[in-house]
């Protein structure tokens, strides 16, 4: 069984020491999505529609760019990363009436980028949600989760293989 990395010798929490470790290219990915109803799919599509927020896809996509940068701040044991590409993306699911978010951040450092993926998909959906509540109360984010990583000392890691 692994240990957990952010816990000491005395049970307590506490930020990974990464002095050690060598600098290498860092890759991680995540996605997640929300489920939304026919209106929101129809503004976020460019359909006309009742939403007057303008680019509810366009204000998500920065919203998960600046979080990725701010992963610190609201995570309490991440490290400061320099990160070198922070890119978010969507997909309007008509069949499904959801919208999957991704992203995907790039840095060469001592520590993954997983964290910083993960929380640009899951400002994104909240701001997503936060621009169409007055729409659809009954939205729902779900399957936030990493894609893929690589860099360090597990190597590359992709869900599913």
């Amino acid at each position: 069984m692994s240990e957990f990395t952010h816990i000491n010798e005395r049970g307590e929490a506490n930020m990974v020491d990464v002095t050690a470790k060598e600098e290498t290219l860092r890759y991680a990915k995540a996605s997640g999505r929300i489920h939304v109803n026919q209106e929101v799919l129809d503004a976020v599509s460019g359909k006309p529609g009742k939403l007057t927020k303008g680019d509810i896809l366009g204000a998500a996509r920065i919203a998960g760019i600046m979080a990725a940068k701010k992963t610190p701040e609201l995570i309490p044991l991440c490290h400061t990363l320099l990160l070198t590409k922070v890119e978010v993306g969507f997909e309007v699911q008509e069949e499904e009436m959801s919208i999957l978010c991704t992203a995907e951040v790039r840095l060469t450092g001592k520590t993954g980028a997983e964290m910083e993926a993960l929380t640009a998909v899951s400002v994104a959906l909240l701001t997503i949600y936060d621009m169409c509540k007055a729409v659809d109360k009954t939205m729902v984010i779900d399957r936030v989760q990493l894609e893929e990583k690589d860099g360090g000392r597990t190597g590359h890691f992709v869900r599913g293989q």
